[in-house]
């Protein structure tokens, strides 16, 4: 809709600044103006001024400026038309009519707003009645209490074929805006119409400004589709729209957070818990225009998705559309909940407490890309390597502002030489001519590639490392007798480094808690710490199959001697490397610093041979 300087200018004369702003920030007159703390930053000291005579605000402190129209849209998230229709229903002012077809199509969005509404007051009232009983057992199993219902009219559709239909003719309301707000389906061969929705709960879903565009209905029988929205309409483009938006954005503005839920119910059962700030996209993946809702209630929305497959193809696809919107200041963060978890779920079984910290412990973007790349192929050649490295190159060529490109850039540099960075001592290099001087050659070489578990192709470091969390994964009453060893193992992998630690500290938690040291515990605690694709990738590793001792059905006695072997293989070449390192000392010119290094030589070769023997042992 199109607005003219003179009525825009009557806009701001009719609705006086002080009064609009009043209802959110504490004013304080002086003189002329009126000050207080201002609503777009945190201060304790006011430096926020009001002056209804020029007609503006201004911040001395972060800056903000604007009129009346501008504070409308900053503070409560809304476009320009949708101030000017917020703020000129409030005046009393008509909005302006630009020609007979828009005065027509204007006259026909406010029918089918009361046909919504009508719907909705009468989806309610079936759930109240007899016929909504079942209905009603359902939303109670749920959890929802009355209170909660009743805010978000929650209603129910009977399951005959043409129950609502009949309701809504009786009340003289015209079959074709039935049609036309989606209510009603005609079919193509002329036949009659009938009802969209049928035995079904019913979500209603408001634009911005609390309309009732569209509804959601969650089958309570068989159904093709267990959820159904309304179709694309005049009123309702679901790809513009966010579940709950108009009741989550001053919850969002004062939690300065907005939470992305999955669907209907995960947002209500959030907004029951105490956590208003939720919305949901509308059973699709999100839109940029749903993004840019997002953004105007918080700088980092926060995506909470299931810890399942399906969560984090949802979390990918919701990153990959943000990428190339991202700027100074505005990202994504993605919040994992536990496996087999949903909000509603995990508030019932944990408490809200549980999921508040779900989310404190949301991850960057970053994070989350970085995963779900490394997550696509091994990186373990050269070729692949630099796949993974053009593969992020890629991406990063998507984002349109330079500066955050170029940070993004820095930042996968940094953590792919972390990556594959060898983790080898650091040789000496021999220059002077002294007698007796040679090229070192590292010692025990072929003792070391001759024993079980280090040898060959197919015990790499890399297998290693997997294999002894996957032992620690599937067995971790292991964790507490072999702690010092774990903690001790020199691994390659920064990601597999990471997964480790957060294994033994959360074995140790639950040492010290209520919570039993079982497997399924704790991947309950990696998922909600955002390891879930890491542990996904350990579990999918087809590589480790042939290794029973692993897996989850092994004897304690067969994970025991495999893990302990691990360990011994890990500790043998950990010993190799820092024979290396007292081999080069030992040829230091420095005669007191080469004898300890000798006598350093001499410990670890006794201590070689030691685990040499203990492993060959194990061999046989």
């Amino acid at each position: 809709m199109r607005f003219t300087p003179e009525f825009l200018d009557e806009l701001r004369l009719r609705v006086r600044l002080t009064d609009v702003v009043g209802r959110q920030v504490k004013l304080v007159r002086k003189g002329r103006e009126s000050g207080g703390l201002c609503p777009f930053h945190n201060e304790k000291t006011p430096s926020f001024t009001v002056n209804d005579e020029k007609g503006f605000y201004h911040c001395f402190g972060c800056g903000a400026h604007g009129n009346v129209i501008d504070f409308v849209m900053n503070t409560e998230g809304l476009g320009f038309p949708e101030a000017v229709e917020r703020l000129a229903g409030e005046a009393g002012m008509a909005l302006p009519v630009w020609s007979e077809g828009d005065r027509a199509q204007d006259d026909r969005r406010k029918s089918q707003h009361e046909v919504m509404e009508i719907a909705a007051a009468w989806y309610q009232s079936q759930l109240a009645a007899g016929i909504g009983r079942g209905a009603r057992d359902y939303l109670q199993q749920r959890g929802l209490t009355a209170e909660t219902i009743k805010t978000f009219r929650l209603g129910f559709a009977p399951e005959a074929r043409t129950t609502f239909k009949d309701a809504m003719l009786a009340r003289k309301i015209d079959e074709q805006l039935l049609v036309d707000t989606g209510m009603l389906i005609r079919p193509e061969d002329g036949g009659a119409s009938f009802d969209r929705f049928r035995d079904r709960v019913m979500f209603p879903i408001t634009d911005p400004q609390a309309r009732i565009v569209g509804f959601g209905g969650r089958a309570l029988g068989d159904a093709p589709a267990k959820y159904l929205n309304s179709p694309e309409t005049a009123l309702f483009h679901k790809g513009k729209l966010l579940y709950n938006h108009a009741l989550a954005r001053p919850a969002a503005r004062s939690a300065d957070r907005v939470v992305v839920a999955e669907g209907y119910m995960d947002v209500i059962a959030l907004a029951q818990a105490g956590l208003k700030e939720a919305v949901a996209p509308l059973g699709t993946a999100v839109t940029e225009d749903q993004l840019a809702l997002l953004w105007r209630m918080a700088a980092e929305p926060i995506f909470c998705f299931d810890g399942d497959s399906a969560g984090l193809r949802a979390a990918e696809r919701a990153l990959l559309k943000a990428l190339p919107l991202l700027k100074a200041g505005q990202s994504l963060r993605f919040a994992t909940l536990p496996k087999g978890e949903d909000p509603d779920t995990l508030i019932r079984n944990q408490g809200v407490g549980a999921m508040r910290d779900v989310l404190d412990r949301a991850r960057p973007l970053i994070d989350v890309l970085w995963d779900v790349e490394l997550a696509r192929q091994p990186v373990d050649t050269p070729e692949r390597r630099a796949g993974f490295k053009a593969r992020l190159r890629e991406l990063l060529g998507g984002i349109t502002d330079t500066d955050v490109r170029g940070f993004y850039r820095d930042e996968f540099d940094v953590r792919t030489q972390a990556l594959w960075a060898p983790r080898r001592f650091e040789r000496q290099e021999f220059r002077g001519k002294g007698k007796g001087r040679r090229d070192f050659q590292p010692p025990v070489s072929r003792e070391l590639l001759a024993t079980p578990l280090a040898r060959g192709a197919g015990f790499t470091n890399h297998r290693r490392e997997r294999l002894i969390l996957l032992t620690m994964l599937n067995h971790p009453g292991l964790i507490e007798v072999h702690h010092e060893e774990l903690m001790a193992v020199d691994m390659d992998s920064v990601e597999l480094d990471k997964l480790r630690a957060a294994i033994i500290r959360i074995a140790a938690s639950c040492h010290h808690s209520d919570d039993k040291l079982e497997s399924s515990t704790i991947r309950n605690h990696l998922y909600g710490e955002g390891f879930g694709m890491a542990v996904q990738r350990l579990e999918g590793d087809k590589g480790l199959v042939g290794d029973s001792f692993a897996r989850p059905d092994a004897t304690a006695d067969s994970a025991e001697q495999g893990l302990r072997a691990l360990l011994r293989a890990s500790q043998l070449q950990l010993l190799q490397h820092e024979l290396e390192a007292a081999e080069v000392d030992a040829m230091s010119d420095d005669s007191v610093e080469a004898e300890r290094a000798t006598h350093r030589a001499r410990d670890i070769r006794a201590q070689i041979e030691a685990l040499m023997e203990s492993l060959s042992g194990m061999d046989q």
